[in-house]
């Protein structure tokens, strides 16, 4: 009989250890979503402050095109951007949690200029990001073109 009531206990305690990683792991999703929506608005925006915050020193993001860049270049690019003519449309996104790390995978759909003419192309992006800090920050990005 005390057998049962020790097993008992033993299965209520991972019960509620579960429930507690699920319902922390869809904190950790919902607060992934908001900071790939403030990415993609700071971003529309041409907000390098936001940016800024959002990546980590150290992140390495892989363009569609192959190219990479580090955070510098990128903000730097990102300055000689028009805001006005670029637009980026999540159509879908999924976030895993791993712990202290969080993987965003997704389509976007994204509008612009580039060398005087307009585009509108639709790619697939993976973003790792870290809990680091007491905060959550990109380490690493990566875009590709969806050509289906």
């Amino acid at each position: 009989m005390r057998l049962a009531g020790i097993l008992m206990v033993l299965a209520c305690a991972s019960v509620a250890q579960m429930a507690a990683q699920e319902s922390s792991d869809a904190t950790v999703q919902s607060k992934i979503t908001a900071l790939e929506q403030a990415w993609n608005q700071a971003y529309k925006m041409g907000d390098a402050k936001a940016l800024d915050a959002i990546l980590d020193d150290a992140v390495v993001l892989v363009n569609d095109d192959g190219s990479v860049q580090n955070k510098a270049d990128f903000l730097a690019s990102l300055r000689a951007l028009h805001a006005q003519d670029q637009q980026v449309s999540p159509e879908s996104m999924s976030v895993h949690v791993f712990g202290s790390s969080a993987i965003a995978t997704g389509v976007m759909r994204v509008k612009g200029r580039e060398k005087g003419k307009s585009y509108l192309r639709r790619e697939r992006f993976v973003d790792t990001w870290v809990y680091k800090g007491g905060r959550w920050v990109c380490v690493g990005t990566d875009a590709t073109p969806v050509l289906h």
